[in-house]
């Protein structure tokens, strides 16, 4: 009866290399693996064709999915070429870690332990590396005579433990207590050659001849929790994040080379960055690859190394093919250093009814799920895009943001979505955390809308809601939502509110007419929400501070555009009546009524003339210059086009600027200067060439010094340029 201890790196390609081979030499009996026991029963997929890593052992607490723990695998790993290896020789293999149950429910009562410094970093110190991660590669992870390998790292972590003494948590004591023990099982059960591999760190202590009555003296009364366990695809990018067992590498890309390739590992890197920097239309030659294999070797020579390693080839690759150019490095850092790849896990891997849902519909719709970002450009007039948008929609309800919408430019109408892809593994876990609301993507997310609905405070939160309810096609949750709707409306005085309201509900009832969806009842409502805004908004517009008359034209606006997008009549008809009294009030906030009347000329409800008459009531001297300069700004703010081409507003609002005196047009000029400053380029260069023009639109003519006074010309400008910006000062000295 013997027991071997391989100590490695989790993520390591020379320990995976060299424990094979020892595995093949020692054929043991019983493989002992650090990890968590309660993945034991998903050992045996590893291997199959259909879970390709990256993957990785999801554990999470059964009451609380969000507390969980991963474990990732590369092709490269030892533990899962241990894992294959059990499996191809029928050999028994275990997770002999502590128990997850133990160490979650642990976490949950005591804070967790501060991160450790590196011990091994003396050893690099030493060797003349300047970080622990450069010096174990060459040390190990790029070694081909590895049968004495793990006699060596056994005896130089017993060296470092010894010298270093660095204390050990109590949650390491209990790990290695609950290693030892598992061990002692094993040894127990009559198997005659165990192999055990665990992280290098631990193989000490796990050799060391300590008393079973110790070990269960540190395990007694440990709290336990029930957890669960899965397989999950997993990506080289979030194998630099340490997870699990705490464990990371900085480039995982180079790894594979590494795996994949051995002592040429540094020529097919390079030749992946000449085929990279050519997809982006950039110059590399075969030439230059020769070039930088040789730089690279050249560099380890001199720096006496046994082999080319990644700092070597980042310095040729700097040097050769990027010229010194920071932005091409990074670009090949983040392809080749990471090469984000996902990997795949079959669908017979028990989990949760919810994630086997969504991937029947991942793959039925054939949207695979990928590391890196796509575009999906969808036509809803078709069914399978259709379907595509509706899963979407359906998992951003739940809170799975793996599709983003984004703005699609020159497509017809609503008939188009363009969305951007981007799995996270993070996403496993919010399905299985939304698996409480049903077994079903549809069931899920349907219950989910119905409590967002229960809990909403505001009429605009329920109406937004509606509309993403629409778009998910959730009709098991309209009527709920709706009643609150109904509810929530009846009890909103607040004519904002309402308006706000309006603009999503509209928008639903157009995405359902796109979608087939049945909207007559949501249309009922819409109706009702403007009725009511119709007859709150000319008390509500009364006796306003400044800030909240602000807020109300932003919402006067939005509702404003949502009305007319509903196309109907006679409530088009009643929304012009409530601007005309909007317009007319003199106790309505002068920012709302000068809107109203913007509103009215542009919709040609109101002649010019009507909206030049109000101009010249509220521009009046029994008007303090303050509630004029808001009316303007109200009645402006939507763009200077009416202000260009109408001679009677003009003249009224130049004669209006000319009477102000000098302190009270410094007192205005701020609030001018927001207004006329919100214009377009084009707007304000009609009205810099205006100013020079005379009063039916024809540009002056100087006919002599006579006919042009130049210097007192000249005082205008600054007055000018105050209030319309520099594009006034061009247009005059082109006048000049």
């Amino acid at each position: 009866m013997s027991v071997h201890l391989f100590g490695v790196r989790h993520h390591g390609p020379g320990c995976a290399r060299s424990l094979l081979q020892a595995l093949r030499e020692l054929q043991p009996d019983c493989v002992l693996v650090e990890g968590p026991p309660e993945a034991d029963g998903l050992v045996a997929f590893a291997g199959r064709p259909e879970l390709a890593p990256p993957v990785a052992l999801l554990l999470y607490a059964a009451a609380a999915p969000q507390r969980a723990v991963f474990y990732p695998f590369a092709t490269y790993s030892p533990e899962w070429q241990a894992m294959r290896y059990a499996n191809e020789h029928g050999v028994p293999l275990r997770f002999c870690d502590l128990p997850q149950s133990h160490r979650l429910a642990e976490e949950q009562q005591d804070a967790p332990d501060e991160v450790r410094d590196d011990p091994l970093r003396w050893l690099a110190q030493a060797a003349g590396y300047g970080d622990t991660e450069t010096w174990w590669d060459h040390l190990v992870e790029q070694r081909r005579d590895s049968l004495d390998l793990f006699a060596a790292v056994a005896e130089m972590m017993t060296a470092v433990r010894e010298v270093a003494r660095v204390p050990e948590p109590l949650r390491e004591q209990r790990r290695e207590a609950w290693m030892r023990n598992a061990i002692r099982a094993a040894e127990k059960e009559g198997f005659a050659r165990i192999a055990v591999v665990c992280g290098a760190w631990h193989v000490p202590a796990l050799a060391a001849q300590a008393s079973a009555k110790g070990d269960a003296a540190l395990l007694k009364g440990l709290p336990k929790e029930k957890v669960l366990a899965t397989w999950i695809p997993w990506s080289y990018g979030r194998l630099s994040f340490a997870s699990g067992y705490g464990a990371g590498v900085a480039s995982p890309g180079w790894y594979h080379h590494v795996w994949e390739h051995g002592d040429e590992a540094g020529l097919f890197w390079l030749t992946d960055v000449a085929a990279l920097l050519r997809r982006h239309d950039l110059d590399a030659s075969s030439a230059q690859v020769i070039e930088a294999l040789r730089l690279a070797e050249g560099l380890a020579a001199l720096r006496h190394r046994p082999r080319t390693g990644l700092d070597e080839l980042l310095e040729a690759v700097r040097v050769v093919f990027c010229q010194d150019n920071a932005v091409t490095l990074r670009l090949i850092e983040r392809e080749l250093l990471v090469k984000d790849r996902l990997g795949d896990v079959p669908a017979d891997v028990p989990t949760v009814p919810l994630v086997q849902d969504v991937q029947a519909l991942q793959k039925r719709l054939r949207l695979p799920v990928r590391a890196d970002t796509t575009d999906l450009d969808l036509d809803l007039r078709q069914g399978a895009h259709l379907e595509k948008s509706v899963l979407l929609h359906r998992l951003a309800m739940i809170g799975v943001q793996w599709g983003r919408r984004q703005q699609a430019q020159g497509k017809t109408g609503t008939f188009h979505e363009l969305w951007r892809l981007a799995w996270e593994p993070e996403f496993s876990i919010q399905l299985i955390e939304a698996s409480v609301w049903g077994a079903t993507l549809e069931q899920a997310a349907t219950a989910r809308a119905i409590e967002r609905g229960a809990r909403a405070e505001s009429l605009p939160e329920l109406t937004a809601l509606m509309e993403e309810i629409l778009l998910a096609d959730l009709q098991g949750a309209v009527e709920a939502v709706m009643a609150r709707i109904q509810e929530s409306g009846a009890a909103t005085a607040d004519a904002g509110f309402l308006l706000e309201a309006i603009g999503p509900l509209v928008d639903a009832i157009r995405y359902g007419t796109v979608r087939g969806t049945d909207t007559r009842a949501l249309a009922g409502v819409a109706g009702g929400l403007m009725t009511r805004a119709c007859i709150a908004l000319p008390f509500g517009a009364r006796a306003l501070a400044d800030d909240a008359a602000g807020i109300l034209l932003r919402q006067l606006v939005a509702g404003d555009a949502a009305i007319r997008r509903f196309q109907d009549d006679a409530l088009l008809a009643a929304w012009f009546d409530t601007l005309e009294k909007l317009a007319r009030s003199d106790q309505v906030h002068s920012l709302i009524a000068g809107r109203g009347t913007r509103i009215l000329s542009e919709q040609q409800h109101w002649s010019l003339d009507e909206a030049a008459r109000q101009l010249s009531l509220r521009s009046s001297r029994a008007v303090q210059p303050l509630v004029t300069a808001q009316w303007l700004e109200g009645f402006l703010g939507g763009g200077g086009t009416l202000l260009a081409h109408s001679d009677a507003l003009w003249d009224l609002v130049n004669a209006w600027l000319m009477a102000q005196p000098e302190e009270g047009f410094i007192e205005l000029l701020p609030l001018l200067r927001r207004t006329f400053g919100s214009f377009t380029a084009p707007e304000r260069r009609q009205l810099a060439e205006r100013s020079l023009a005379g009063k039916r639109g024809q540009r002056l003519v100087a006919t002599g010094p006579a006919d042009l006074d130049l210097e007192r010309a000249r005082r205008v400008l600054p007055v000018l340029r105050s209030i319309l910006g520099n594009a006034t000062a061009a247009a005059a000295a082109q006048g000049e």
